[in-house]
């Protein structure tokens, strides 16, 4: 297309011509300042000052997976927010979850749902998960100056495979390291400050072939234990209303669990706990 029917348009060729089906690429050809990892890297560390994510865990189910994360924000030894949102929707069949610097990681989010949906735009397909999986690590490694200067974004990322073969399961985890690494996780997986915690529980309530419900509370049980031992997790919070956030991915796709279902199962935690504290003392 020439310049004049460009400018006529008023576009230029870049937008006009079809040059892949990467928003990303389209954007670090266009206006390269709009991404994250291309940004000025602060020349002293700046981790202490940007609010950061904590702990967020996923875990398989007989027909899907789970992620859920906890709401507490921390900036230092401050709590900077307690109701940050840190497990997003990536399309209709996948979920993301954020640990590290919050800014930048949830930009880092939203141009990643932009990237799964123009895909599917300019391709007229999804994108399979390993691709989906794939293209978040190499947004993960284009962040990598930053995360040298205590910016780091780590996410875990879930999803229900449509090409999954027969007899094995549809819902799967990866994990993720600062340098773009990209690791695929059996059963279940942590990631965050209260990491080391949550995969403990995980590893004893977690079993393979578990009922939507009851991984369901696994993950949480597991939430609850690692606010109990890692002070930048935030516990379920019955006076502000504070819970955990759930997505759950089958074949029906991605669907938030109501706060009402993850209040109950909270609440039914903290009363089987408080038995047994009960029971002890007794």
């Amino acid at each position: 297309m020439s310049e004049q029917i460009a400018g006529r348009s008023g576009f230029t060729p870049a937008y006009l011509d079809r040059v892949g089906s990467s928003f990303t690429d389209f954007l670090g050809a266009t206006a390269p300042d709009l991404l994250p990892g291309r940004r000025p890297v602060p020349a002293v560390p700046m981790g202490e000052m940007a609010p950061h994510g904590t702990t967020i865990v996923a875990a398989t189910f007989d027909g899907g997976v789970l992620m859920g994360g906890d709401r507490r924000a921390t900036m230092g030894n401050l709590i900077s927010s307690r109701d940050i949102e840190k497990v997003y929707a990536a399309d209709s069949w996948s979920v993301i979850g954020i640990a590290g610097a919050a800014g930048i990681a949830i930009e880092m989010v939203r141009l990643y749902q932009v990237e799964l949906e123009h895909y599917e735009k300019i391709e007229g397909m999804t994108l399979s998960l390993d691709g989906k999986a794939n293209r978040l690590a190499a947004m993960i490694r284009g962040n990598l100056g930053a995360a040298m200067q205590g910016l780091a974004v780590v996410p875990l990322f879930a999803g229900y495979d449509l090409d999954a073969a027969e007899g094995t399961s549809p819902g799967r985890i990866f994990s993720y390291d600062v340098t773009g690494g990209n690791y695929e996780e059996r059963g279940y997986a942590s990631v965050g400050s209260g990491s080391l915690f949550a995969r403990s529980s995980l590893k004893k309530t977690w079993r393979p072939g578990l009922s939507a419900d009851a991984a369901t509370r696994s993950l949480v049980e597991a939430l609850y234990d690692a606010a109990d031992d890692d002070s930048a997790t935030g516990g379920p919070d019955s006076v502000r209303r504070l819970y955990p956030i759930l997505y759950r991915i089958d074949a029906e796709g991605a669907a938030r669990l109501p706060d009402a279902e993850v209040a109950e199962i909270a609440a039914s935690i903290t009363a089987d706990r408080s038995a047994g504290s009960a029971n002890r003392e007794a």
